[in-house]
């Protein structure tokens, strides 16, 4: 691979100040043609190509762009005009999206230059990347070890320095996982942030597009382009995202702030893990902040909440994919049932038709009272306990992971195992709560150790502002 990619900051103010946005474009271009990993499964040369000459046009002109000739990469559940869109599964082979997703227009926008496309778990379900019909991502610190999912394509590409950002979507800890495992940031904004129009949905009360960068700065300014209201998007919020990128001094970032920690998160860690945040902790302190017990009692019961209310809105938002409309199609099906049933059977890879066929059972009648709105139920109490818990504290510290990326193959066979990988995610999709996994060192065997913080609900900008501190202290 042909070097790494300059910041995303960084490649803008160059842009901006009369360099060619068409030579930055074209560097990660061969970084994705030449990529290693798995982590590219589409290039987008000829197209890329002209819109980092339209930026070029638009500088010359006297526009500044925010993301003036950023290469940006995709996750394959995000729609791009007149490209293949197939959330990594057999059933949208041949899709061509005819529309592009919002968030990825606002940053087009902005000047940022879609060059690839993802590799991701199918249909975003998965927590390593070794469920997508293109094969498995490779992390880039370790091949041998898977480097998250969903969005591992996408983190992998980031932190191998493909391109300085990516687009993930994150519906239990899809960003943010494998952004810790891969050693980059990752962030996962509040419900509403940012327009959810074109991103293929798993479950709609829990997704969210989100960036992967180098630096919080970097995450930050995309995330300050994608967030505002979008009347394709009626789940969008209407409130206006001030100050995203105002990080402010990253030395009095954590002055007076109240930092809380939950004594449960230590439960079931690994040494190297418990090690990296024990130390964020006393640097936190060192710093000016002060760290507070908080509790998130209803957390524990995050994981079974999720694969109830996820699973039942996947099994919704997937029956449109039936192999009529668009997709490949068997042939001589003997009847409608059989044409549904074969479409499906070959089309989806077995761990989309675990969860259709869970999310289908606690849906049914007799059973929807007692799984999915038990769930709901459970659910709103851990939205109370987030807001209890931030009536003490400014910004909530914990793990992103119980580990580090750990190798392939090893969990396939335990989807229990696999789903765990993200107890320490999923509470913040529940409630809607904004999550970023800061990098902060590595373990013993130097692969990346990621410290999620969490803030209130629409406090986006006062998480990014802590990141970048807690970022600081990690140099």
């Amino acid at each position: 691979m042909s070097g790494k990619t300059k910041p995303a900051l960084v490649i803008a103010a160059s842009v901006n100040a009369g360099a060619s946005a068409r030579t930055a474009v074209e560097q990660s271009l061969v970084r994705a043609e030449s990529d290693t990993l798995n982590a590219i499964i589409r290039v987008h040369r000829a197209r890329a190509l002209a819109a980092a000459d339209a930026v070029d046009a638009r500088v010359r002109a006297g526009e500044r762009l925010p993301l003036a000739g950023v290469p940006i990469a995709l996750k394959d559940n995000l729609c791009l005009t007149g490209a293949e869109v197939g959330c990594c599964s057999r059933i949208l082979t041949g899709f061509i999206s005819p529309y592009t997703a919002t968030a990825v227009e606002r940053l087009e926008r902005a000047g940022a230059v879609v060059v690839a496309t993802t590799n991701m778990d199918e249909f975003a379900m998965g927590s390593s990347n070794e469920t997508s019909c293109h094969g498995p991502v490779r992390n880039p610190r370790d091949p041998s070890r898977i480097p998250g999912g969903s969005s591992g394509g996408s983190a992998a590409s980031v932190a191998a320095g493909i391109v300085p950002i990516a687009l993930g979507s994150d519906t239990g800890g899809s960003i943010r996982q494998p952004a810790s495992l891969c050693g980059a940031v990752g962030m996962k904004p509040s419900y509403g942030a940012v327009s959810r129009f074109g991103l293929i949905a798993f479950g709609s009360s829990l997704d969210q597009i989100g960036p992967f960068a180098t630096s919080t700065a970097d995450a930050a300014a995309a995330l300050a382009v994608m967030a505002g209201q979008d009347a394709n998007d009626s789940t969008s919020s209407p409130r206006t995202w001030s100050g995203l990128t105002d990080l402010g001094e990253a030395a009095t970032a954590l002055r007076g702030v109240r930092v809380g920690v939950i004594e449960e998160h230590l439960a079931g860690l690994t040494p190297g893990v418990r090690a990296r945040l024990d130390a964020a902790k006393s640097a936190l302190t060192a710093a000016g902040a002060t760290l507070v017990p908080v509790s998130l009692p209803h957390e524990r019961h995050s994981v079974a909440v999720y694969y109830v209310i996820a699973t039942g809105e996947a099994s919704s938002n997937l029956a449109r994919f039936d192999g009529l409309r668009f997709g490949p199609r068997v042939d001589q099906p003997k009847s409608l049932h059989d044409l549904y049933a074969r479409n499906r059977a070959t089309g989806f890879g077995p761990e989309v038709r675990r969860r259709i066929l869970l999310g289908t059972y606690v849906l049914s009648t007799g059973y929807y009272d007692a799984y999915y709105k038990k769930a709901q139920q459970v659910r709103n109490l851990i939205c109370q306990d987030y807001t209890t818990a931030f009536a003490a504290c400014d910004v909530i510290l914990g793990p992103v992971s119980p580990t580090t990326a750990f190798k392939a193959g090893e969990k396939l066979s335990d989807p229990l195992q696999m789903y765990l990988s993200d107890i320490f995610t999923i509470a913040a999709n529940l409630a809607g709560v904004p999550a970023i996994s800061v990098p902060f060192g590595t373990d013993e065997q130097g692969l990346p150790v990621g410290l999620q913080l969490q803030t209130a609900i629409n406090q986006d900008a006062r998480l990014l502002k802590i990141a970048a501190g807690l970022e600081a202290l990690a140099r």
